[in-house]
Order: structure tokens, then C-alpha cells, then sequence
């Protein structure tokens, strides 16, 4: 890592370190959330994957409990009509997912959070490492890196990787989370705090979602 990225980020910290802290605190308040409404998370974390992420958050809003009740061809009509890009498989991937809803709920209890993350990956069409570790930290997990295009082209910037992996497998993830979870420790910060810090270095923006 380069010297001036842990200066830029102490910097940040100190200039919109509240503002930061406050999105965390609104993540964490999702855990109590029902689980039909942490399902409409998930769903947004689906939706939102090679996505913009304004765009998808608009049509999210638009759509709300379709997600729980809309038929499949009615979701994917509008999200068609909404403009989204990736309507076939996601309608599926959403209504596939719903069936999960209680044993979702369940999971989320698990103590260990890398079991959780695990079974997100493994059984939820449409999830990987990305969308699980996002997932996660719209519900108030701290210690999960979300390896999106904002992220990863920071840290290639600043050589913290080498190159922008064109797929992103298990074993690579977790080798360039490890990578971020270092920088954290080092800036004596979480791994979702962080994330939204480096979000913002590329984007001037705090993470709405």
C-alpha cells in the first residue's frame, strides 16, 4: 500500500468519519429487521451487481414488496419497464430465493460469520463473494470486504493489487480481502468502515446502500 493511501484515508476519516459512522449505525439496525425485509436487502444486493448502483437503488425503491409478491413475469416486466438490464435472470434468481426466506433468517444467527457468508454463496442464486460480503454489511457485519469495480480500481491505483482480477473466484477474494483487512488493522478501523471510505475515494460519495 502506498504511504499516501493511508494518509488519504486518515484524512477522510477525520473529514467524514461521522458521516461514515452514522451509515454503520443505520447497517446495524437492519439485523432487527423482519425477514421479509432483510430478503428486500438481499434482493437490492442481487439486483445492484455490474449495476449502477443509483440507478438500481431508484428502481429498488420503485419495485419495494413486488419482491416478496409479484409473480416472475410480472417482476420482470418492471424491472424491463424500469430499465433495468439484467432482467431474466435476476427476476429468476429473486423469486428462486424466496423459498429461502426461513432458513435464511436462521443462518443469519450462526456465531460464525464466514459460515453465513459460506452458505449465501452456496445456496442463493445470483450471490457470490461480492454480493454475500455486501449482504452482510447492509446488516450490520463489520469484518467482510466488498470487492466491487469502485474498490478494486483503488487499490490497484494505490498497487495494494496487482491487477483487477477479470473474475473474482473464493481463493482470490479472500486473498485481497486479507490484503484490506491488514489496511484496516493498520488504520485501527473495521472492514465495512473501510470499505465505505474507499468507496468513497472513487466515487465522492458514501454508500447509500
Amino acid at each position: 500500500m502506498k504511504k499516501s493511501l493511508a494518509n488519504e484515508l486518515k484524512n477522510l476519516k477525520k473529514e467524514i468519519g461521522k458521516e461514515v459512522e452514522n451509515k454503520l449505525k443505520e447497517f446495524e439496525k437492519n439485523f432487527s429487521l423482519p425477514p421479509e425485509q432483510k430478503f428486500l436487502e438481499l434482493c437490492f444486493c442481487i439486483l445492484v451487481a455490474n449495476s449502477s448502483m443509483e440507478k438500481t437503488l431508484e428502481i429498488w425503491k420503485k419495485i419495494g414488496t413486488g419482491f416478496l409478491n409479484l409473480t416472475e413475469h410480472d417482476l420482470k416486466e418492471k424491472l424491463k419497464n424500469f430499465g433495468y438490464r439484467f432482467y431474466n435472470k435476476r427476476t429468476e434468481y429473486i423469486v428462486e430465493t424466496r423459498k429461502l426466506i426461513p432458513k435464511m433468517e436462521q443462518i443469519l444467527k450462526n456465531k460464525v460469520e464466514e459460515v453465513i457468508r459460506e452458505w449465501l454463496v452456496k445456496n442463493v442464486k445470483g450471490v457470490g463473494w461480492k454480493e454475500a460480503s455486501h449482504f452482510l454489511r447492509n446488516l450490520g457485519f463489520k469484518n467482510f470486504a466488498i470487492l466491487d469495480r469502485h474498490v478494486l480500481r483503488i487499490l490497484y491505483e494505490n498497487k495494494v493489487i496487482k491487477e483487477i482480477p477479470k473474475t473474482l473466484t473464493r481463493k482470490k477474494y479472500l486473498e485481497i480481502e486479507k490484503k484490506l483487512e491488514k489496511i484496516a488493522k493498520i488504520l485501527k478501523i473495521t472492514q465495512a468502515e473501510l470499505d465505505l471510505y474507499l468507496f468513497y475515494l472513487d466515487t465522492k460519495k458514501i454508500c447509500e446502500r
